[in-house]
């Protein structure tokens, strides 16, 4: 088993990365596990006290149940991802069964800054985009998929988006394999990582 982390910041176009990555191998071979699944479950808090959790924060994430389920996926079991609610703020009852495949991605902004998991990830592609860019594109997501508004949006971004990014999630580019710029759609990167895949494979 391979397994691919990816990395970056908010809005820097990870989830294109992982697209692009999928499109170039069979859907039989590839599974993908998502950190923003894994935000901790708040069923004791109040939907006004969720919606105030600073979600770009290491604490926000259940760090134990992510580790615990790659390292069963590397054993050879399948795991239930839970399934995490922007709109709520919390996890639904529901799963999703992820089954063990040849490569495993794990995707999420802060994968690199839990050691245990850091050593599990065989090849670690950090995505970078510029700062101006990222923040266009969290406000076009947020507004049109997770119902929030343009004001609510820019105060998360100053107070803790922001100042999140700079402490836990650039630093964590020292520890990439690979940095991926993606300003522009980047063939040669995406090349150079599915070649580093099948080479493995």
């Amino acid at each position: 088993m391979l397994i691919l982390g990816i990395a970056g910041g908010t809005g820097s176009g990870k989830t294109t990365v992982v697209r692009q990555i999928l499109n170039e191998l069979p859907e039989a071979e590839v599974t993908v596990i998502s950190q923003d699944s894994y935000y901790n479950r708040n069923d004791h808090l109040s939907y006004q006290e969720r919606a105030k959790i600073n979600f770009d924060h290491p604490s926000a994430i259940d760090f134990d149940l992510l580790v615990e389920h790659v390292e069963e996926l590397k054993k050879g079991n399948s795991v239930e991802q839970p399934i995490y609610s922007f709109v709520t703020h919390n996890r639904v009852s529901d799963t999703i069964i992820t089954h063990p495949r040849k490569v495993v991605i794990i995707e999420g902004i802060l994968i690199f800054t839990d050691k245990r998991l850091r050593d599990l990830i065989d090849i670690k592609v950090f995505v970078h985009a510029d700062s101006d860019e990222r923040l266009i594109r969290r406000l076009k997501r947020d507004i049109h998929e997770r119902g929030r508004d343009i004001n609510e949006v820019l105060d998360r971004y100053q107070s803790t988006l922001k100042p999140m990014h700079l402490e836990f999630i650039e630093p964590t580019k020292n520890y990439a394999d690979i940095i991926i710029p993606n300003d522009t759609y980047n063939t040669v990167a995406i090349d150079i990582v599915r070649t580093v895949i099948n080479e493995r494979l």
